[in-house]
């Protein structure tokens, strides 16, 4: 069974920098694409960014497009998200997801994804 568990969460400034970890565990972390999703109060889950198996196809949600990368680095078994230039918007849980699927399979859709993460919070301060 795979296991998710983020960090990194914690508060920021407005125009400030994060950076949100998940450490994977379970499985072969190689065969499986990652992505972020996040969750405001009273918000739909959104989908925040997805990084494919082979790292080489990234894709980023509307809102955070230019300012989150997505990476990840096979040999810890772990994916990251960057975020630049926060925002008092971007205040959410962050969920960090795993994702079956072909070398350069990505999905922005929250019901792909196979296995799901605790959450970490992040807050924004202006």
């Amino acid at each position: 069974q795979v296991q998710l568990v983020e960090s990194g969460g914690g508060l920021g400034q407005a125009g400030g920098s994060l950076r949100l970890s998940c450490a994977f565990s379970g499985r072969t972390f190689s065969e499986y694409g990652m992505g972020w999703f996040r969750r405001a109060p009273g918000k739909e889950r959104e989908f925040v960014a997805v990084i494919s198996r082979s790292a080489t196809r990234t894709l980023y949600g509307e809102s955070v497009k230019g300012r989150f990368t997505i990476s990840r680095d096979n040999a810890k078994n772990t994916v990251y998200l960057q975020m630049n230039g926060l925002k008092s918007e971007d205040a959410a849980v962050y969920y960090c997801a795993a994702l079956t699927g072909n070398y350069w399979y990505t999905s922005t859709e929250a019901e792909k994804y196979d296995f799901w993460g605790q959450g970490t919070h992040v807050t924004v301060s202006s």
